[in-house]
């Protein structure tokens, strides 16, 4: 009787068992099946959305997985959706075409299976806005025609100029007032400037950075090629290859706003108009063997995207970032931040006005009730007043007229409304209320900040490489615990590590207070000149009034950053800057010197320091002979 009951209750839970998986079954999604097919060329952009829909619809929030066949697959904005986007750190214009939008799911998962997903015109590739738990894997991303102009220089002659052979996908021609114009879908582009590259090793052209690319009067001089006799600069002998560009980032590659545990596992843009990624207040974000890349070694392209490859603004929990390959882009493999708002008029004691600055931040949501903040004093970059005010309304202004004096009349827009769409009520200012009495110098004349506490994200970046890009290699701007370890930093072209906070230009906050940086390797960081590069690891805090400053940005405590073990391969002498630092510890790294290249830098010091104190640097520098080389610390006066 008892094996009889034992039998039962086996084959109920094998019943069970196999209910449960047909269930699952049920929320497997082929794509084919909804008309979303490789290889065909046709438009897939308004059958992936209506199987969304479908999707979305079906499984009314149960976890469901769509699944591609490999291939490539073509998106346009003809049949795109639109939506309503304001996106950090990009153009701001609110209606977006959109290949894939990915809304409102709870626990979707997009398996590519190797597709090739491509682009044309001017578009958002991929959104993931107000989502939970969603998986995005094994799928590239690319356009069909870039919005950079990719050339090489056959001629360099001091007299008539540059005569250069735009790349066999570029679309140019000569406009009517004579200068040279790329085009594509539904887009223009005359380039202002541009980036060298090396033909053998693809790396950037020493000691050019931004160049200058005039050619508003060109000659054309057969298939493909054109001279630009005002365009003269003998760094760029005959083979150099340029990608030239404009200053438009319009969209990223993938936007993830809003949006809680997102996963992006084994993807690779090849090529975006703005960021690879740009994820903003979101919370927990995994990328493994997420790249921004080359289609391989033999790849006749040399760049990647218009700026970042991956961007991370106003974003909390945890970023994980690991097994990448960073390349060719035109800016930071990742950027890490938040942003303070302006001051604009203080109301009351409990109530301040404050503004989003930069034009590529604003429109999107910068804090809610229950959220922690600090303010800081632009011009010194202190902490002013109490830590961690505690906010009870935040309010975003549908309208404000300069010099009003009721402002706290106006119409106000919810932010719970709106989440789903991604703000897209386009706010440049705030009404926030506080719970306590502010503290009495904050005021609209004087020039404060407010930075957003909570919103500040735990980050680990490693096993990552990032290689022959534009300005820097990594950005980090965050008080909570970041590691970047076990990460290949070749040829980063600036600064491979930046630790910045700025309340004066970008508005990015904020103050480094844990920071592990670890086994790292350098090769040749620091062959050109950019914003913030004055070592190979750069903290450099924005202060325009460094000598009135009483406390310090960055730190806080004893070995509050930690630079150890990491392998530096150098040409030049900096390795390390730091401003503003109360708490440094470099110790147990290897320095190699190789004749690579010239030494360049105005900086003649290994170590350089302004204003710093807790410092702590262990012998540990050795060069190719294994001799010990003596440490030179330089600490200049304050001004």
């Amino acid at each position: 009787m008892k094996k009889i009951q034992s039998m039962k209750r086996l084959l109920m839970h094998l019943v069970c068992s196999l209910c449960v998986g047909m269930v699952w079954a049920a929320d497997v999604y082929d794509a084919a099946s909804y008309g979303v097919v490789p290889n065909t060329g046709a438009d897939m952009a308004g059958l992936m959305q209506q199987m969304l829909d479908r999707v979305k619809a079906e499984t009314a929030g149960r976890p469901a997985t769509i699944v591609l066949a490999p291939g490539a697959y073509h998106f346009y904005p003809a049949t795109a959706v639109h939506k309503e986007y304001y996106i950090s750190n990009h153009d701001q214009h609110a209606d977006r075409p959109v290949g894939i939008a990915i809304e409102g799911f709870k626990g979707l998962t997009l398996d590519g299976r190797g597709a090739d997903l491509i682009f044309h015109g001017r578009m958002l590739p991929i959104s993931v806005v107000g989502t939970e738990k969603c998986t995005l894997r094994n799928f590239s991303v690319d356009f069909a025609t870039p919005h950079i102009a990719q050339v090489e220089v056959l001629e360099n002659d001091p007299e008539s100029g540059i005569t250069f052979r735009v790349a066999p996908w570029v679309n140019a021609r000569v406009a009517a007032d004579g200068a040279f114009e790329h085009f594509g879908e539904g887009w223009v582009m005359r380039p202002g400037w541009g980036i060298a590259f090396n033909p053998d090793t693809r790396h950037i052209v020493y000691n050019t950075s931004d160049i200058g690319t005039p050619v508003q009067q060109v000659v054309p001089m057969g298939e493909r090629t054109y001279r630009s006799p005002t365009w003269r600069d003998g760094r760029l002998p005959a083979g150099t290859i340029v990608a030239m560009r404009s200053y438009e980032r319009p969209s990223p590659g993938i936007f993830v706003s809003h949006a809680t545990d997102t996963k992006l596992h084994d993807i690779k843009v090849h090529y975006a108009e703005g960021m690879g990624l740009l994820a903003q207040m979101s919370e927990d974000i995994d990328l493994d063997g997420f790249s921004v890349c080359l289609r391989g070694d033999d790849d006749p392209r040399y760049f990647t995207t218009q700026a970042d490859a991956t961007h991370f603004s106003g974003c909390k929990g945890k970023i994980r970032s690991v097994n990448g390959l960073y390349e060719a882009m035109m800016d930071d493999a990742i950027n890490v931040h938040g942003t303070y708002l302006k001051v604009m008029e203080r109301i009351d004691d409990y109530t301040l006005r404050a503004r989003y600055m930069h034009g590529q931040a604003w429109g999107f949501d910068w804090g809610f009730t229950g959220d922690e903040v600090q303010f800081v004093r632009s011009r010194t970059m202190e902490l002013v007043g109490a830590a961690n005010p505690f906010v009870t309304e935040v309010s975003a202004i549908s309208e404000y007229s300069e010099g009003s004096d009721n402002s706290h009349d106006l119409g106000y827009a919810s932010f719970s409304e709106s989440l789903l769409r991604g703000c897209s009520h386009g706010a440049r200012e705030f009404v926030i209320r506080f719970r306590d009495p502010l503290p009495a110098e904050i005021s609209g004349d004087q020039g404060y900040g407010i930075e957003n506490l909570s919103w500040t994200p735990e980050v680990y970046f490693a096993h990552n490489t990032i290689r022959n890009n534009r300005a820097r290699g990594t950005l980090f701007s965050t008080p909570r615990r970041t590691v970047v370890e076990d990460n290949l930093f070749d040829h980063t072209s600036g600064t491979a590590i930046l630790l910045c906070g700025d309340c004066n230009g970008w508005y990015e906050t904020g103050a480094c207070r844990d920071v592990l940086i670890r086994r790292n390797r350098f090769v040749n960081a620091l062959t050109n000149m950019f914003q913030f590069t004055n070592a190979v690891i750069s903290i450099y805090p924005e202060i325009p009034a460094l000598n009135e400053q009483k406390a310090y940005f960055h730190g806080g405590r004893r070995n509050a950053i930690r630079i150890v073990d990491n392998e530096f391969h150098t040409f030049d002498n900096p390795l390390l800057y730091a401003k503003s630092v109360d708490g440094l510890l470099f110790k147990g790294n290897t320095i190699y010197h190789n004749t690579d290249f010239p030494p360049f830098h105005w900086n003649k010091s290994s170590i350089l320091l302004e204003r710093a104190t807790n410092v702590h640097i262990e012998n540990g520098l050795h060069d190719r002979g294994n001799e010990l080389r003596r440490v030179e610390l330089m600490i200049p006066p304050t001004q």
